[in-house]
């Protein structure tokens, strides 16, 4: 296949922002008198959205819609002030962005960290290479629902079968097949292979560049 577009997630794919992530949700949980959460941990809190993190970190005693939303809030400005202290490009990624603009090969971001977050980052980080980077907006368009993913390829005037989607997760293997994208799952992300494939994922790679391969 001609591949010409491809769509990366970006925590866990790109970046990894883990460590940032989870100290600014460790500093919530200590505002709040809290047990905070060793990096470990949040391997499986992220990929779902904030919300979501933040619903699985606050213990489940706590756990009500009104002490969520406080905390998300609260989560919002500590992380958007620290959100590239640690956070940083894998290692590859740089050059599998220079080479795919070299082939010019569109590049887009869909992520289910909020929208503005996600620009931030991707600003901050890559500056120059990506023709769409879209976040959350709301919680009905949270991956895998694939509506965005196609509204990029809308976007893009290309078809699905000519866009490879590229992600850590079960989540973003569902979102690529869902919306019939070839799922190349990474394996230096925040989820073990076996959930990738057990997911969808039709393709893996250990480094950003074996991407190339299927191009």
């Amino acid at each position: 296949m001609n591949y010409k577009a491809v769509i990366f997630d970006l925590d866990g794919t790109l970046v990894n922002s883990l460590e940032d992530i989870a100290d600014a949700m460790n500093t919530v949980l200590k505002n709040s008198h809290y047990p905070t959460h060793d990096y470990a941990a949040y391997n499986y809190f992220i990929g779902h959205g904030l919300l979501n993190l933040v619903s699985k970190a606050i213990p489940q005693q706590h756990n009500n819609a009104t002490e969520v939303n406080r905390c998300f809030e609260e989560l919002m400005t500590v992380y958007s002030e620290n959100c590239v202290n640690k956070t940083k490009a894998y290692e590859g990624v740089n050059e599998l962005l220079d080479t795919l603009k070299e082939k010019e090969i569109i590049v887009a971001i869909l992520s289910n960290k909020a929208d503005v977050l996600t620009k931030k980052v991707v600003q901050k980080l890559f500056p120059d290479y990506f023709k769409i980077v879209i976040g959350l907006t709301t919680e009905e368009l949270k991956k895998p629902n694939p509506a965005t993913a196609i509204q990029i390829s809308t976007d893009l005037n290309m078809p699905v079968s000519q866009i490879l989607y590229v992600g850590d997760s079960g989540v973003d293997m569902q979102t690529a097949t869902n919306a019939n994208m070839h799922a190349v799952g990474v394996s230096w992300g925040f989820r073990p292979v076996m959930e990738l494939q057990e997911n969808g994922a039709k393709t893996t790679i250990n480094t950003p560049l074996e991407l190339l391969e299927l191009l």
